[in-house]
């Protein structure tokens, strides 16, 4: 794509004035709901001239009134045709001028009367921009933003690409109305919709960076939520990359909205669990944020709050205390309080990820006195406590912490559901680590009961479907735990991706189920999905990896292929001994199994050919019937 001209960033901080209803070659600009993600001035939108006010009749009809000013006649001298004319313009004057939304539907009730149908699409759409902006009858915004599309499809033909633009945006207001109504699957075709309007501009000789670009981004952007919501999170970030390569042609490598870009595609990264792909791009807004702010700045310490979580990730934890403790001097020199406490609640998490569990129990006792009683903050801090104790094994003092947390948390269920959701999850894992799975179950299944309530968050779906599903296994209810297995492997791999490696996860584990019911062809497919899904998204010589190769070769054997259970088991035993000493247990159970399977193979081989021998009779003699058998079978 081409590098927008410089007039672009001054377009973007102009205060756009009024949407002009003209047809002309000169679109109407993204109104604020279009540019939400682009800079102080979002509110900005293109300047636009007056002379592109909107007419009815075209500039040649009225060249063609023998240089007549209607305008300047007396009514007694006007044509009706001028008189129309007239009116037409008045009465657009008064749409125009119009601010209030009132006023602006009082001045288009009086348009129809007088203008045709196929004359309304642009004073349709600012009209839906209007109400979308004051976001209060998101209907009533569909309602306006599907009737100026209908007129805009209905009067497609050689103005259609000169309509692009609006076209374009109407489809975005469709899309963003649709999204808030909880629509995804129309508002995702609304968007893609735009989405190639706008693409095929941008190979027109007419082409016009500054107006398509902003819309553009617009559009992706609000796909990337579209598409999170539905549980796509893969497509959603490719969207968001290419929202974020529009920005770097319009702002300066420096500028605090490439900053802040870098970061939301590094929060992205951070949902889907790819830790190694967000680094470099919060990385990247450590580095222009520190440019344009300096290191003690508020938008730096943010940065290094999510970095502290990438690091995390990805088990550098030392890393990510160090994040985590220049992140928190400098919210505390600003007085950035609540940002404080939560910077604070990590670090005592990112002590206990290193062993340090009373110095986290000594940060966290510090943050309690911080917290009001009946907060969300104060849950977590005690969620985190008992994790600590978790790890001592001081279980009933855990237990008392986890009760304290339940108890906050089921009153901001209706206010706060997602925050609860994830403290659940949380939650459930202290009571999985001492061994309370029963306790672990019901809460989760509250966890999904509110999570199925919320159309955003089917995504969150797969992931405590899966939990329940291998707790279940776990306790040996393992014709209860297959629907949950099988759920969470096709809602993660949309949310995901195929190749992800969470559902590698799930299917390990539904391999491990249908193994557990005397279903080993069922297992020795699910495990095959496993092991390939793990190869991709971990590698090969992973110890995770490895392990569904494991489980593949017992499925085989219990089906009784030994020569395909014995190739597994070849490929097990290479996997533990490319991990050297580290691995001497594992190697040495891998070759005795394999040996084992080398024996029954070997067994039956024995008792085939056994089996396809002459049967003798007392004297030991083969009988002629058996014999002629024999004969038969080395002829085939």
């Amino acid at each position: 794509m081409r590098r927008a001209s410089s007039k672009l960033l001054s377009h973007i901080r102009k205060q756009h004035p009024r949407i002009p209803l003209s047809v002309s070659t000169t679109a109407p600009c993204p109104p604020k709901p279009l540019l939400e993600s682009f800079p102080a001035s979002q509110s900005s939108r293109f300047s636009t001239s007056n002379s592109n006010r909107f007419q009815t009749t075209p500039p040649q009809n009225l060249s063609a009134l023998d240089h007549v000013n209607p305008f300047s006649q007396d009514a007694s001298q006007m044509s009706s045709r001028q008189r129309r004319i007239k009116e037409k313009a008045e009465l657009e004057e008064a749409f125009e001028s119009a601010e209030s939304l009132d006023e602006m539907l009082a001045a288009f009730k009086e348009m129809e009367a007088s203008f045709d149908e196929k004359d309304l699409a642009l004073a349709c759409l600012k009209i839906g921009l209007k109400l979308d902006r004051d976001g209060n009858d998101p209907e009533k915004t569909l309602s306006f933003a599907q009737r100026a599309l209908r007129i805009f499809d209905e009067n497609e033909g050689d103005s259609s690409k000169k309509m692009s633009l609006p076209i374009a945006m109407t489809l975005h207001l469709l899309g963003s109305s649709s999204f808030g109504l909880k629509r995804f699957s129309e508002s995702l075709g609304y968007l893609s919709r735009a989405n190639r309007v706008l693409n095929k501009l941008e190979g027109e000789s007419s082409y016009n960076a500054d107006q398509v670009l902003p819309i553009l981004h617009a559009v992706l952007f609000e796909l990337f939520n579209v598409k999170t919501a539905m549980g796509r999170r893969e497509e959603a970030i490719l969207d968001l990359r290419k929202a974020l390569e529009i920005k770097e042609m319009i702002f300066d490598e420096d500028s605090k909205e490439l900053g802040n870009a870098n970061r939301d595609v590094a929060e992205a990264y951070v949902a889907v669990l790819n830790f190694k792909e967000a680094l470099s791009f919060c990385e990247k807004a450590v580095e222009i944020h520190k440019a344009h702010f300096g290191n003690n700045s508020v938008e730096v310490a943010y940065d290094r709050r999510v970095l502290g979580v990438i690091y995390t990730g990805l088990e550098e934890h030392d890393r990510a205390l160090e994040q985590n403790q220049l992140s928190r001097k400098v919210l505390k020199k600003w007085g950035r309080s609540a940002d404080l406490l939560r910077a604070e609640i990590d670090a005592a998490n990112m002590q206990i990820a290193l062993g340090r569990y009373e110095e986290a129990i000594n940060t966290l006792k510090g943050v309690v006195q911080q917290t009001e009683q009946e907060s969300e903050e104060r849950a977590m801090v005690f969620t985190s406590m008992a994790k600590a104790l978790c790890n001592q094994e001081k279980f009933v003092d855990a237990k008392k912490c986890l009760e304290i947390a339940c108890g906050i948390l089921e009153k901001k269920e209706r206010s706060s559901p997602l925050t609860v959701v994830e403290a659940y999850m949380e939650i459930t894992t202290q009571y999985e680590t001492m061994n309370e799975f029963e306790t672990a179950i019901s809460l989760l299944n509250k966890a999904l009961a509110m999570l199925e309530k919320l159309p955003q968050e089917q995504h969150s779906v797969g992931s405590v479907s899966a939990r329940i599903g291998w707790l279940l296994l776990l306790t040996g209810k393992v014709e209860e735990a297959i629907p949950y297995l099988e759920d969470a492997a096709e809602r993660l791999k949309e949310s995901f991706g195929l190749k992800h490696f969470s559902v590698g996860y799930v299917y390990n584990n539904l391999g491990a189920a249908y193994m557990e019911l005397d279903r080993p062809q069922s297992a020795a497919q699910t495990f095959a999905y496993a092991k390939e899904i793990m190869d991709v998204s971990l590698g090969p010589h992973h110890t995770d990896s490895i392990e569904a190769c494991q489980n593949l070769s017992k499925a085989y054997a219990a089906m009784g292929s030994y020569p395909l259970a014995m190739n597994f088991q070849e490929k097990v035993v290479e996997g533990w001994e490319g991990h050297g000493p580290s691995a001497e247990d594992e190697l040495k159970e891998a070759v005795q199994v394999l040996e084992q399977l080398k024996l029954k193979a070997s067994t039956l081989v024995s008792e085939t050919l056994m089996s396809a021998m002459p049967l003798q009779d007392e004297n030991g003699d083969s009988s002629p019937e058996n014999s002629h058998s024999a004969s038969s079978a080395i002829k085939r």
